[in-house]
């Protein structure tokens, strides 16, 4: 006799690690986020497995995404994430970063407008250029100019928000790269964040 059940879907196509044999760092920095969030997300189980990397990529992370700048607030920031990833087909990202992105602008509706079409989301002139650029860096690299960053410039952005629109734009990249080689499927707790008042 067959059930009608659904199976879990599995965090990632490699190994996923016991959390019991995490170095130690990373089962804090573990438990942290999940008491935090009350979940796990399916990134950090899908990573564990290469503690070295693991950690590579937090710190990565954090130094990117971790701050509010004049030109670039957390925000922004996770706007990027979110833009670039949609064009890049990163399911897990874009529902992973929009729920931040919902928290971090306290607009319930801005990340999933960004993730349909960017060009039409009720975005400031500043925030249309940042995501123009990140764009097409994502898409067609080689087609990023001087001009581009210059643009950046003349909204505001300093030397180190330009830089930082580059910086995570490449690393959520590899993210999304990542989490398609390893079919990462985004945590349904994600789609809830952020979409009400607390």
């Amino acid at each position: 006799m067959t059930t009608d059940t659904p199976q879990p879907t599995p965090v990632s196509r490699f190994p996923v690690a016991d959390p019991a044999d995490l170095p130690d760092d990373l089962a804090d920095r573990y438990a942290d986020v999940q008491e935090r969030s009350g979940f796990l997300p399916n990134v950090f189980a899908a990573l564990a497995w290469r503690p070295a990397e693991a950690r590579a990529f937090f710190a990565m992370h954090d130094a990117l995404m971790d701050k509010d700048t004049p030109g670039l607030s957390t925000g922004d920031r996770e706007l990027i994430v979110v833009a670039t990833s949609a064009a890049n087909d990163c399911a897990y990202c874009v529902v992973a970063h929009g729920a931040i992105a919902r928290i971090r602008t306290r607009d319930p509706h801005l990340a999933d407008l960004v993730a349909v079409d960017w060009r039409k989301a009720p975005l400031d002139p500043r925030q249309h250029a940042v995501l123009d650029v990140a764009v097409r860096l994502a898409t067609d690299p080689a087609a990023v100019t001087a001009e581009d960053l210059d643009r950046l410039r003349a909204h505001g952005l300093t030397e180190d928000d330009v830089w930082d629109v580059g910086a995570i734009t490449s690393f959520f990249a590899l993210s999304n790269r990542l989490a398609h080689f390893a079919a990462i499927p985004p945590n349904p707790e994600f789609h809830l964040l952020g979409r009400l008042p607390r």
